[in-house]
C-alpha cells in the first residue's frame, strides 16, 4: 500500500523564481539559539541515517498511540507514526463520523496488521469521541487531526489527562483557541510531556541545515522576507439533504473561517511559521488585504480565495505573504529570505543561496538526502518521550498560528492590527448552538473597511 505521507492540503507547485533554473533531474520556544540549530540538525540528520532500520526500536515497550481524527490527514499521520518506529502501535480510534472511522480503521489494519488493527472496544463515535479515547482507552500519545477549530479543546483535554501529543497546525481558528494552547503548552511542561506540531518544516533536513547556515551569517543580517502560498483549489463536499448545516460544515471545513480560520490560517501558516523562524519570534503588527473573487458559490462557505499580508518584526525587518487558491493561476510554495550579502530560497527539498552580486553565483546549496519531514516529526516526538527530553512546540507552534490569524483580521477587517490586539482579542468563533447536528447558519462574507475587528 502507499505509504502517505502528504498533508490533505499541502500539494505544493514549485516557485517561478530564477533559482528554478538551478534545480536537478520544511526545541521549545519561539527562537532558536545557535546551539538549537546544531542540536536540531544532529537529531535529524541522525533520524535520516536510520529510517528503515531497527535502530529507533530499540526499546522494547510499546508505545500506544490514538489517532482523533480520521481523515486524510489523520491517517496519514497515524501511516507515518508507524513507519517512525517498530514500536508504535495504533490502539484507538475516535471520530466524529462512522465511515471516516471505518475507511481509516482499514486503511490502518491493510498497512500494518500486526501494530493497527484496532477493536470495537477502541473505537469512538461522536462529538465526544476525543474524551472518551482519552479517558478510556489507556493510549500513550494522542494524533489531533481533526479540523482546526477542535485543536485546542482536545489538546487541553489531552494535557489535562497526561498523554503526549502530535498536534496538526494550525492549533486554532481564533485568538480564545490560542491563548487555550499556549496555557495548556505551559501545564504540559510542568508535567514533563512532550507535544509536537505538525509544521513539518521544522523538522526538515534541508531547512534545518538552511536556518544554520542563515545563523552563521552566509547570506548576512537578514533584512527581509517573502513567503507564499499561491495554488490551486482544493476538495470540496456539497450539502447532502440528509446532512444536518453542522455536519455539511464539518464535512466541508475548508470553506468555513470557524472550522479552518480560512486558507491563510490552515495552509499558509507553513511558511508564516518559517518567516518567524528566520525572524526570531512572531510579529508584533500587520496590515493586510484580501478577497473572494474566484470561489463564490455557497459551497465554497465564507472564507477568501486570496490574502497579501505585510508583517513588520520587532527589529524593523518585513516579511511579505501571499497566499492564493483558485485554479488557472499561477502557482508558487516557497519561502525567500533576504539578507544584506545574499537571498536563501526555500522550500520542501530544497535550498538555495545566492549571491547579490550575481543571482547565478551560488553561495550554497543543499544536495543531501532530505528524508521525510512527516515521518521525522514523529521519530523527534518518540525520540522525547524515550529520553525524557520535554521537546515541547506548544508555544512555538501557536505564535505561528495567531500571526496568520492577525493577518486574517486585517484583511477581514482593513484595519492594521497589532500583536497584543490579536492576542488578547475576544474573537471567539465557536458556534453558538453549541456542537450537535443542528441548523447553524453560514456567517457572512468578511467585507474590508466594514466587518468590524474585535
Amino acid at each position: 500500500m502507499r505509504k502517505q505521507n502528504h498533508r490533505q492540503s499541502d500539494r505544493e507547485p514549485h516557485g517561478d523564481s530564477a533559482a528554478d533554473s538551478l534545480k536537478s533531474s520544511e526545541p521549545s520556544g519561539s527562537e532558536w539559539s545557535r546551539r538549537d540549530f546544531v542540536k536540531a540538525a544532529a537529531v535529524t540528520a541522525a533520524a535520516g541515517s536510520v529510517l528503515g532500520s531497527s535502530a529507533w526500536a530499540a526499546g522494547s515497550d510499546v508505545l500506544k498511540v490514538g489517532l482523533i481524527g480520521c481523515g486524510g490527514r489523520g491517517t496519514g499521520a497515524a501511516f507515518n507514526s508507524l513507519e517512525a518506529s517498530e514500536r508504535i502501535h495504533i490502539a484507538a480510534l475516535a471520530d466524529l463520523f462512522p465511515d471516516r472511522l471505518s475507511s481509516s480503521r482499514s486503511s490502518l489494519q491493510g498497512h500494518a496488521p500486526d501494530r493497527a488493527t484496532v477493536p470495537d472496544s477502541q473505537c469512538y463515535i461522536g462529538f465526544d469521541a476525543y474524551k472518551n479515547l482519552i479517558r478510556d482507552s489507556g493510549v500513550d500519545i494522542v494524533i489531533l487531526a481533526t479540523p482546526p477549530h477542535f485543536r485546542s479543546i482536545q489538546f487541553e483535554e489531552a494535557v489535562r489527562a497526561g498523554k503526549h501529543v502530535f498536534m496538526e497546525k494550525p492549533v486554532a481558528t481564533d485568538p480564545v483557541g490560542i491563548r487555550r494552547v499556549i496555557a495548556n503548552g505551559e501545564i504540559a511542561k510542568s508535567k514533563g510531556l512532550s507535544v509536537v506540531a505538525g509544521t513539518q518544516r521544522r523538522h526538515e533536513k534541508s531547512y534545518l541545515v538552511a536556518m544554520k547556515k542563515i545563523e552563521e551569517g552566509l547570506i548576512g543580517e537578514v533584512i527581509s522576507a517573502r513567503v507564499y502560498w499561491n495554488q490551486g483549489g482544493l476538495w470540496v463536499k456539497e450539502h447532502q439533504p440528509e446532512w444536518s448545516d453542522m455536519e455539511w460544515q464539518i464535512r466541508n471545513w475548508l470553506y468555513f473561517t470557524w472550522a479552518s480560520g480560512d486558507h491563510i490560517v490552515e495552509q499558509h501558516v507553513h511558511n508564516i511559521d518559517v518567516s518567524n523562524w528566520v525572524m526570531g519570534g512572531p510579529p508584533v503588527r500587520c496590515l493586510g488585504m484580501g478577497g473572494r473573487q474566484s470561489r463564490t458559490e455557497a459551497k465554497y462557505g465564507n472564507i477568501f480565495d486570496h490574502f497579501a499580508i505585510e508583517f513588520e518584526y520587532p527589529n524593523g525587518q518585513f516579511t511579505l505573504s501571499m497566499c492564493r487558491q483558485a485554479d488557472g493561476a499561477a502557482g508558487r510554495v516557497q519561502e525567500v529570505i533576504h539578507g544584506s550579502k545574499g537571498t536563501m530560497i526555500l522550500r520542501p527539498g530544497f535550498a538555495v543561496a545566492q549571491s547579490h552580486a550575481k543571482e547565478s553565483d551560488l553561495l550554497w546549496r543543499y544536495r543531501d538526502p532530505d528524508p521525510s519531514p512527516y515521518v521525522l516529526e514523529h521519530v523527534d516526538l518518540i525520540d522525547s518521550i524515550s529520553n525524557n527530553k520535554g521537546l515541547n512546540e506548544a508555544k512555538r507552534v501557536a505564535e505561528s498560528t495567531l500571526s496568520a490569524i492577525m493577518g486574517r483580521m486585517s484583511a477581514y477587517t482593513g484595519q492594521a492590527v497589532t500583536w497584543e490586539q490579536a492576542l488578547n482579542s475576544k474573537l471567539d468563533l465557536a458556534p453558538e448552538s453549541g456542537y450537535e447536528f443542528t441548523d447553524l447558519s453560514v456567517r457572512p462574507v468578511a467585507i474590508p473597511g466594514t466587518t468590524p475587528l474585535i
